[in-house]
């Protein structure tokens, strides 16, 4: 599978910090690629300069193996994780002006179709919810036929049905084969929509990788947590279990053998109200790789 988007070295300095450091990766072309991480990870940083509204401090990004530069505006779309709606006009006036900049749009009716706009076609912008804002400005990103889409946060804030919903909006844009990079908090909607995720810590990519291969490089077995064990065992992880950590106020272990695991936890006197038994998921293994949460 050819590579739409190739990424070397790539760095960005601010004076003392370092917000990139030297990450490279390739994004095959038609899939969804979550760039995934904390706030202050480098995410963000990364894609506005993917995106060409950064200038890198040094590396090489490569739009179809030749540097980006003004045609490639023209082949991507982006929705920011912030956008402001022009006031005062409906969803259909804003389609049209936003068609109106570009020489071979969809039609209204299409992008209407896709983005499922047709309930709110001639509602003020003003007067939109959350999740109807997201749809119209997803709309906006994908009016003119892109062939690469960079959604920035795109769900946050909305309520899980309106989370399902836009999964679902992207699910189709995919579906037409164009490229999406996404960076999310929500590790449910990564493993759910992305072919391949790449986890970035501190500037630095730790691990790239479908996830499922991930979670099978990383873990075998399952999860166990015991979200308040008694403060005796946080203040003193010595007198944990062999295989337990304490991790942000709770106590985890991986295990092949639940029913042995559990007896050992019982055994220490630790307080298992709340106990929890789930197969390992992309946020266990950022806490694995990083020590905390990906929504820290």
């Amino acid at each position: 599978m050819s590579s739409i988007i190739s990424v070397r070295d790539l760095v960005k300095r601010y004076r003392t910090v370092t917000a990139v450091n030297g990450i490279t990766f390739d994004v095959p072309e038609g899939i969804c690629f979550g760039l995934l991480g904390p706030n202050g990870a480098g995410k963000t940083t990364a894609i506005e300069m993917i995106e060409g509204i950064l200038a890198p401090t040094s590396g090489e990004i490569v739009f179809r193996n030749a540097p980006i530069d003004d045609r490639f505006k023209e082949k991507v779309g982006i929705q920011f994780q912030s956008t402001a709606l022009p006031e005062f006009i409906t969803v259909r006036e804003t389609l049209e002006l936003f068609a109106s900049f570009y020489p071979d749009p969809r039609s209204l009716s299409e992008i209407v179709d896709i983005c499922s706009l047709g309930d709110i076609i001639d509602r003020d912008n003003r007067k939109l919810s959350g999740g109807q804002r997201q749809r119209l400005l997803l709309a906006l990103a994908i009016v003119h036929r892109p062939e690469l889409v960079f959604l920035d946060e795109p769900t946050t804030g909305l309520d899980p049905q309106a989370r399902r919903n836009f999964w679902s909006l992207i699910e189709r844009i995919k579906s037409e084969r164009t490229t999406i990079i996404l960076t999310t908090h929500y590790m449910d909607e990564a493993q759910l929509l992305c072919d391949q995720v790449a986890i970035m810590d501190h500037g630095r990519i730790l691990e790239l990788d479908t996830p499922q291969t991930l979670l099978d490089r990383h873990f075998s077995g399952a999860v166990i947590r015991v979200p308040d064990p008694g403060s005796s065992f946080l203040r003193d992880p010595a007198t944990l279990p062999e295989g337990a950590v304490a991790r942000d106020g709770s106590v985890e272990m991986v295990s092949d053998r639940v029913d042995e695991s559990i007896r050992r936890l019982l055994d220490a006197d630790l307080n298992l109200d709340g106990l929890s038994v789930h197969k390992p998921d992309l946020e266990d293994l950022f806490l694995k790789l990083t020590g905390s949460s990906l929504r820290a």
